[in-house]
Parts: C-alpha cells; sequence; structure tokens
C-alpha cells in the first residue's frame, strides 16, 4: 500500500536560516513526533527509530535514512528512508523531497513530497487511515519545525549558550505529538467509514 502525500507550510523565518535548520537531520528528526536519530554512520547515512500509534494499536520501526541530494541552489533535500517493526511483521519505505520557497525576507514556505510505502501488519490500517494519522503527523512536525527555527533565528549571534540551551530546551518541549488529535481523526475516519457503508 502506498500513499503519496504533498504538503506546503508557511515558515515564520528567512529561507536562508529554514534551510540551515532543514540539512540538520538529526535535528529535523528531532521535531518529528516519535522519531529518533540513533547512530550517525556518515554525513549521508543515519540509523533511527519511529514510533507510530493507529487508535489502540502503536508500531515501532527501526531502519536507515540516506541523504540522497542537497541541492543549495534550489534549496532541496532528498531522503530515502526503509525499516521494518520490531517484530519484523511490518515494512515501510519512504521517499521524500523537501524544499523551502522564499515569500519574503522574514517568512519562506517548506514543501514537502513524499510517497510513503507500506507491508504487512501496517497495511492492514487502509489507506484511508494511514492518511489521516500521516496528516495529523505531518501538521504537527510543520509546528515544531517553524518553532524550532523561529527560536534559531531569535537568538543573536553573541546570545549566551545558556540563554541558547533554555531556548532550545523549551523548542524541544514541543516536539511531543498531541494523541487527542491524532485519536480524534481517526475516530472521524472510522466513523465516516461506517456512515459511507451504511449509505451503500
Amino acid at each position: 500500500m502506498k500513499v503519496q502525500l504533498e504538503k506546503t507550510f508557511p515558515m515564520p523565518a528567512s529561507a536562508e536560516a529554514t534551510w540551515a535548520l532543514l540539512q540538520d537531520i538529526e535535528a529535523v528528526a528531532a521535531c518529528m513526533p516519535g522519531a529518533r536519530i540513533t547512530e550517525r554512520v556518515d554525513a549521508a547515512h543515519y540509523k533511527g527509530t519511529v514510533s507510530v500509534k493507529f487508535g489502540p494499536a502503536s508500531m515501532a520501526f527501526r531502519g536507515e535514512v540516506e541523504v540522497c541530494a542537497i541541492e543549495a541552489a534550489t534549496r532541496t533535500l532528498r531522503l530515502v528512508g526503509k525499516g521494518t517493526d520490531t517484530t519484523g511483521s511490518s515494512g515501510a519505505a519512504m521517499d521524500l523531497t523537501a524544499r523551502i520557497d522564499a515569500v519574503d525576507a522574514a517568512a519562506c514556505k517548506l514543501v514537502g513530497l513524499s510517497e510513503v510505502s507500506m507491508s504487512g501488519k501496517a497495511a492492514t490500517f487502509g489507506g484511508r487511515m494511514m492518511g489521516s494519522v500521516a496528516d495529523q503527523v505531518l501538521n504537527q512536525f510543520a509546528a515544531n519545525f517553524a518553532a524550532r527555527v523561529q527560536a534559531m533565528q531569535a537568538l543573536s549571534p553573541g546570545a549566551p549558550a545558556a540563554a541558547a540551551q533554555e531556548q532550545a530546551m523549551s523548542t524541544a518541549a514541543t516536539t511531543q505529538l498531541n494523541g487527542l488529535a491524532l485519536i480524534w481523526a481517526i475516530i472521524k475516519e472510522w466513523l465516516s467509514s461506517l456512515w459511507a457503508t451504511k449509505k451503500a
């Protein structure tokens, strides 16, 4: 099963500052709910884990991420990731292209196009639910990413290290996934599918 997503998120910072953060794979992973980089193999290869919750069920994936391309001229980054869940019953693969488009001196847009493939147990949740879950995760990621890049830009070059650390910790605190919103989205999808079945 495959899910394709194309999203555009406004960013409250310059294109240069946002592009600088986008190239920091470990910082980007910290903004993604449930994701964690566990090892940096080299500049282009990383190992990590991702935990995803589907209503009462949850899955933990471990895998690898490869940075396939970094194009400074167009501020474009391409990542490919693949992994399996800890029980070996599900597999996942992702091909993501992210681009930063300038709006003005103080704002830009984060544009992302991704294709996620699921196999095994994870695929049984169905395309509609997967799309809803992915949508919620991406929205939370964008909020975390925006907060982080805004905090980075707000810090002056001469800011004390302690202040920078405090700001980073404050930003990191926002990376928890809004579970209630995610559960509500799944319930709405389930109710919609029930209603569609009754009408048929």
